[in-house]
């Protein structure tokens, strides 16, 4: 077995028995609802439609990202067992998380010098940051060290694709990624805006689509021009959604159905709190290796 931890946190958007049964360590991110805080703890504190139930209540909803001290406690157990650490955190271009892990690196760095831990950026959201993980996973499972590991991680985290669709403008609008304007003339039109992740890490409406319908039909086709070796991939494909379970299962028929060489069937998440308080219910995310994003 190697002699290091791999490490992420709940915003990878897939499940506590996911995580634990790939042997990656986790620690919660957090968010308040009316002033309380939360857990986003796989929807133990609250499940999803109880959270989106309270969103559109008009509950208060607003995320907070791990502090630098719960990351120097959650690396501080392992350092101290002799283990180094290679820590995964959501993107940069959505959350200043990844300063918080690195402050917390650098003060125990003095504790622990003969300990090493590596914080990489994911410049992944959601199950695309779970896909990665999974892939982590896989090679230190087949013996990869640990800057071997963070080498490629870095070298190819890149080439994980993010493509979603929103059916509702609610909490884009509230949140001010959708103007008011914008928000109430796509309600009208049956808009669902298409999002891609940038290069960046952070998230960006690249086409606007009438229907849900087209909507569903375009992301599978983003799949079919961008997947690694088109509609021979033989990659995995994950799937996560916020309360529109049909949506996303149509989804994943139309992958399975196109793609035959597909790595078991596509997973489907929900979407954690952490993402969820921004999207609101009826956003569907399609994640699969491909083109490096450029």
């Amino acid at each position: 077995m190697p002699d290091y931890v791999l490490s992420c946190c709940s915003t990878a958007d897939v499940t506590r028995e996911w995580l634990e049964g790939r042997d990656i360590k986790y620690l919660y991110f957090n968010y308040y609802l009316n002033g309380e805080m939360c857990k986003d703890d796989f929807g133990t504190t609250n499940s999803p439609a109880q959270l989106y139930a309270k969103m559109l209540a008009g509950a208060d909803a607003k995320t907070s990202q791990i502090s630098a001290g719960d990351y120097m406690a959650h690396f501080e157990k392992y350092l101290a067992a002799g283990k180094d650490v290679l820590h995964v955190t959501l993107s940069t271009g959505i959350s200043g998380t990844y300063n918080s892990a690195c402050t917390a690196r650098d003060q125990l760095a003095e504790k622990y010098p003969e300990r090493k831990v590596i914080v990489i950026d994911s410049l992944a959201a959601s199950s695309g940051f779970g896909l990665l993980m999974d892939k982590l996973a896989e090679l230190r499972d087949a013996g990869m060290g640990i800057d071997e590991l963070a080498a490629w991680a870095e070298e190819h985290k890149s080439e994980v694709q993010h493509w979603f669709f929103s059916s509702d403008l609610t909490f884009f609008v509230r949140g001010g990624r959708v103007s008011k304007a914008a928000g109430l003339v796509g309600g009208m039109l049956k808009i669902c805006p298409v999002m891609d992740v940038e290069p960046d890490g952070s998230l960006a409406v690249k086409e606007k689509i009438r229907t849900k319908a087209k909507a569903v039909s375009r992301v599978v086709q983003k799949m079919e021009e961008l997947a690694e070796g088109g509609l021979d991939y033989s990659g995995k494909c994950y799937i996560s959604q916020s309360e529109c379970i049909d949506d996303a299962q149509e989804v994943a028929r139309l992958v399975e159905q196109k793609f035959p060489k597909l790595n078991g069937k596509v997973e489907i998440f929900p979407i954690g709190a952490t993402i969820g308080v921004h999207t609101g219910p009826g956003t569907v995310a399609l994640f699969f290796w491909g083109k490096k994003r450029a």
